[in-house]
């Protein structure tokens, strides 16, 4: 059984085994009424912008992913929206990530990976494996916690992602407790949340994007991965508030 959810799940979060060369237009990714942040500042990203020099780190599993290609996955869309958005600023975003690594497993691979990339803010996407493997709710928070310590510690922000919603696994994996702890850890730690979980939610029961079919995922998966990137970089610039006048300025 759990074999099974594993399978399932890391199919959902390729979100499409092979990449499609993506060129369609913007889907509409803004849901009124679903949360993608709480309000909390982001001030090493704020002084990173104010220095011109931004480095972002994601750190999870393969939901990050699209089959490979690199440059139509989501991370690679945040930089592309946030040189758009920073004009002046030199952004880089790197990723380490890794299938079937639970919250714990994760936090262990920080202190090298901060080491290596020194990110001004750390993407932190998890949950969907602990939930899989049932681990103990109060371990996942308490790793949590133990995470967001070790990158501040190192001169980083965090924003906490959500797991991926969908329809085809959401009545075998039960995320909303880990989802639930996510944010409440959140809120004790002051680090903003991409829900993700909630937007996706929203965006199949919409109509946006059609993700219980596999039949569409191809041309589904860039643009999914298109709006997360682009809404990840609008949270990121509205937590850190760079001051509009020196934008302006450095264009």
């Amino acid at each position: 059984m759990l074999k099974w959810l594993i399978g399932l799940c890391l199919a959902v979060m390729a979100l499409g085994a092979s990449a499609p060369a993506f060129a369609g237009h913007p889907a509409d990714c803004r849901v009124d009424g679903v949360s993608s942040d709480i309000a909390f500042p982001l001030e090493h990203v704020k002084q990173a912008i104010a220095n011109k020099n931004l480095s972002i780190l994601v750190i999870g599993t393969g939901s990050s992913q699209l089959g490979g290609s690199a440059q139509n996955a989501y991370p690679a869309r945040l930089q592309a929206a946030l040189n758009r958005m920073l004009p002046g600023v030199a952004v880089t975003v790197a990723s380490d990530v890794a299938q079937r690594r639970t919250a714990d497993t994760m936090v262990k691979a920080f202190p090298p990976a901060l080491a290596a990339a020194k990110p001004n803010l750390v993407l932190w996407q998890t949950a969907t494996v602990d939930a899989i493997q049932a681990v103990d709710p109060e371990q996942f928070s308490q790793a949590l916690d133990k995470g967001v310590r070790l990158a501040r510690a190192a001169g980083a922000d965090v924003i906490f992602i959500n797991p991926q919603y969908s329809p085809r696994t959401e009545y075998v994996i039960a995320l909303g407790t880990y989802v639930e702890n996510m944010r409440w850890v959140a809120v004790q730690q002051e680090v903003p949340v991409f829900d993700r979980f909630n937007l996706m939610k929203a965006w199949y029961e919409r109509g946006t994007f059609d993700l219980y079919s596999t039949t569409k995922k191809l041309d589904m998966a860039g643009l999914v991965h298109d709006c997360l990137g682009r809404l990840l970089a609008d949270l990121i610039v509205e937590a850190a508030k760079p001051d509009p006048a020196a934008i302006e300025k450095s264009k």
